[in-house]
């Protein structure tokens, strides 16, 4: 099998053991350290720099005509989506913020299918609804643990973020065969900068920088370096290759991850404080979702004649 064929489901399998990571850290910085909205301010500034710093020396400017759709994805793939999703982790548990957002390959199939004219096949619907079916069951388990943290605003707000996030996905989606991943990102970043500027200034101003500790900076650089600009550049260079339904379709892996980091830095006693939640009943719903994911992404390989 050739590399090529591969790289976009390892860059996939990348984007959600990152993502994974950044529920659990993020959840353990706001907002003592910072609020949810400055946080966002933080990502956007830190990531718009990145982007922009490597365009410069591979530069490349969009036509006329795709700057306004550039702009509209800045809306939907960094304003709403991120401003959501961190205001409503910040009101949630991370297990919950993770398994709601397994909610985007459904909306991701209906907006394609509807935007772009993509074909809905039944074994794509079969491993939408089994992965639909084993999320579910975790969002049921769940809730049986009454400490689990979560709140039925902070759910909304992380629906309202997995909604926005597919509508990004299908704008780009054109973009991709016209331009370089970088030049696309590049350019929803600064538009979505500029957005979130009005809605953070306050919080990111109030951030104590003297006062931060070691693990604090790290939690920050980690969500800018890692979950914010690796994260966009290897979804957009997964784009290229794959449908939007299987890009989408790698986030019912998140609850798995988020668990397992949930575990991993409780243990270690940092940035989570709150005691995960396990059952063999959730590794049931673990394995429908990974069985869905398989469903979506697979392809059969063409023989020769």
């Amino acid at each position: 099998m050739k590399f090529q064929t591969v790289s976009p489901y390892l860059a996939l399998l990348a984007v959600n053991l990152i993502y994974g990571a950044s529920y659990v850290v993020a959840k353990g910085i706001m907002p003592g350290v910072i609020g949810p909205s400055g946080f966002i301010m933080l990502r956007a500034l830190g990531a718009t720099s990145l982007f922009w710093i490597i365009l410069l020396f591979r530069w490349e400017l969009p036509e006329r005509k795709d700057i306004l759709r550039l702009a509209v994805a800045g809306v939907f793939g960094v304003a709403v989506n991120q401003l959501m999703f961190f205001n409503g982790l910040n009101l949630t548990s991370a297990m919950n913020s993770s398994i709601i957002i397994t909610t985007n390959p459904i909306l991701v199939l209906v907006i394609a299918a509807i935007v772009l004219k993509e074909r809905i096949t039944s074994r794509k619907a079969l491993g939408v609804a089994l992965g639909f079916m084993g999320a579910v069951a975790l969002i049921y388990l769940g809730a049986q643990n009454v400490d689990s943290g979560s709140s039925v605003k902070g759910d909304l707000f992380i629906l309202v973020n997995s909604l926005s996030y597919a509508i990004y996905l299908v704008l780009v989606k054109p973009l991709m065969s016209k331009y370089r991943p970088l030049t696309v990102i590049a350019w929803v970043f600064l538009f979505g900068m500029f957005y979130v500027i009005p809605f953070g200034w306050a919080q990111f101003q109030a951030v104590e920088w003297a006062q931060l500790v070691q693990k604090d900076f790290i939690g920050l650089g980690y969500i800018v370096l890692f979950s914010t600009f690796l994260v966009y550049l290897l979804n957009l260079f997964a784009l290229r290759y794959v449908n939007t339904s299987v890009v989408s379709s790698f986030i019912y892996m998140q609850p798995i991850v988020a668990a397992i980091f949930s575990w991993f830095f409780y243990s270690l006693g940092t940035y989570s404080n709150v005691r995960p939640h396990f059952s063999w009943g959730m590794l049931g719903a673990t394995l429908l979702i990974f069985v869905g994911v398989w469903l979506v992404s697979y392809k059969p390989i063409q023989r020769a004649p």
